[in-house]
């Protein structure tokens, strides 16, 4: 029995689930800016998955794409404070 797809699976879940609320925080206290915190590892792990062999590469490659993703969302979010839809930081200037 071959479990790999059951893991990559598992591991897809579990990242894109952690980077929603990172996104969400990082947002709040570093507004848009916080976007290349996410793309540096991104790319990073992407090269990383190039090197590795067999389900760690996998891996590795929903990681960088999930964290490129969060980059577009670091964006979005603003768009929903903006909108009221999220939570606006008091201390941070939205103009």
């Amino acid at each position: 029995m071959f479990i790999n797809g059951i893991l990559i699976g598992l591991a897809s879940f579990v990242i894109t689930g952690i980077f929603h609320p990172v996104v969400v925080k990082l947002e709040y206290h570093y507004g848009t800016k916080s976007w290349i915190w996410l793309c540096i590892p991104g790319i990073i792990a992407l090269i990383i998955s190039l090197f590795t062999s067999t389900i760690i590469s996998i891996v590795l490659g929903v990681l960088s794409f999930a964290l490129f993703w969060s980059c577009i969302e670091i964006f979005k979010q603003r768009t929903r404070v903006l909108q009221g839809r999220a939570r606006k930081n008091p201390k941070q200037n939205y103009e």
